[in-house]
């Protein structure tokens, strides 16, 4: 039976607005394919893997160093929940080298309160470790470097569409004051240590998943020039991917580099001043001021810069929320914070944490993005 002709009207009117929406959808998402992973925004975290001592150890503390660091007062969750809970999407370990392992069991801090040696046994395996300082700050939600980028690769595998993650790296080594008063003298940062980082890196994220300076530079140029010239990977094609960045700009990025001036085979990005063949990624921690144009017009010219929303606890106490909202506004990718959600500073009588606007997890970015990127469809 044959349809009235309102009937044919109407279906064939509904057929064709169909095919509208889905071709218009169609060339949104292939608009998006083009999004490159600079043209975004993400919130990191600073020492993520960070807990506070014990109210005994912070007391010793103040023993070993009296005008010891006021900005330790602060604690983050396990990684995969801050990347699941809290949105973060860049993660920061300090790391030391402990070959032999064992090297770091009983802290300065721990022997003058009159407390044994730590207990985890992961302290006692060779390996490369996670805290913030040699002797004195050393609780952490993850011991062994592998331990944490573990839980890292457990979320982002339960998450596969996720924009890539970058994970900075601080290589640490003791300190004079401590190893005078008969604490720890760590290992040196030598290219067998950085073999082990590597190695320890490629052992839980396969080539697949990796993001590395080989994979961005294109043949016959320079890292810089590849990334000025042609541009970082595609987030469609970056999708479940972890990329490493040296947050070092001292005499270890320079051994790093050594030999490498390209990064040539190497695993980490390194903050490299424009102009130099390694520089792609770079830190400007200060947003406030000339800097956040300066920042600004590092993004524009294609670089990932890094910089950070507070620093604890004078941000905090002070409820200024200047940093934060220049750091926000200056277009860098990667916007630190020790306050990733709220409530974290209620503690203190405050109310201050850090998030991008709007309801995603990442965001087209405020300076580089095309006019075609929508927040909501850079994760999957």
């Amino acid at each position: 039976m044959s349809l009235p002709r309102w009937a044919a009207v109407a279906a064939a009117f509904t057929g064709l607005a169909a095919l509208t929406m889905s071709t218009g959808s169609s060339q949104a998402a292939a608009n998006m394919d083009g999004i490159r992973i600079n043209e975004l925004q993400v919130i990191a975290t600073h020492n993520s893997y960070h807990r506070e001592l014990s109210g005994a150890e912070q007391r010793a503390r103040m023993q070993v160093d009296p005008g010891a660091d006021p900005n330790l007062l602060y604690s983050h969750a396990p990684l995969a929940q801050q990347l699941e809970e809290q949105e973060v999407r860049s993660i920061e370990l300090d790391v030391v080298p402990d070959p032999e392992g064992g090297l770091y069991r009983w802290p300065l801090v721990r022997k003058n309160a009159g407390l044994p040696p730590l207990q985890d046994p992961a302290w006692g395996k060779p390996g490369t470790k996670v805290f913030h300082m040699v002797d004195a700050d050393y609780n952490t939600t993850c011991v062994q470097l592998t331990e944490c980028l573990q839980q890292i690769r457990g979320w982002s595998r339960s998450n596969p569409g996720h924009v890539p993650l970058l994970i900075m790296l601080e290589f640490k080594a003791s300190e004079d004051r401590f190893e005078r008063l008969g604490g720890i003298e760590s290992a040196p940062w030598e290219e067998s240590s950085f073999r082990t980082v590597e190695r320890e890196i490629r052992s839980v994220f396969g080539a697949r998943r990796l993001i590395t300076p080989d994979d961005v530079r294109r043949p016959g140029l320079t890292l810089e020039q590849s990334v000025l010239k042609h541009g970082w990977p595609t987030v469609a094609r970056s999708a479940g991917k972890v990329m490493f960045a040296m947050d070092n700009t001292n005499e270890v990025r320079s051994a790093y580099l050594a030999g490498h001036p390209n990064l040539e085979g190497r695993v980490l990005f390194t903050d490299s001043a424009p102009g130099t063949p390694s520089a792609a990624f770079m830190k400007r921690n200060d947003p406030l001021g000339a800097n956040a144009a300066e920042i600004s017009a590092l993004v524009e010219r294609g670089y990932i810069v890094r910089t950070r929303s507070d620093v604890p606890m004078g941000t905090v106490l002070n409820r200024d929320t200047a940093m934060r909202d220049a750091a926000l506004g200056s277009g860098a990718q990667i916007v630190s914070t020790d306050f990733p959600a709220a409530g974290m500073s209620a503690r203190y009588d405050r109310d201050f944490f850090v998030s991008l606007p709007g309801p995603s997890a990442v965001r087209c970015n405020p300076v580089s993005a095309p006019e075609n990127c929508r927040d909501g469809r850079l994760e999957r």
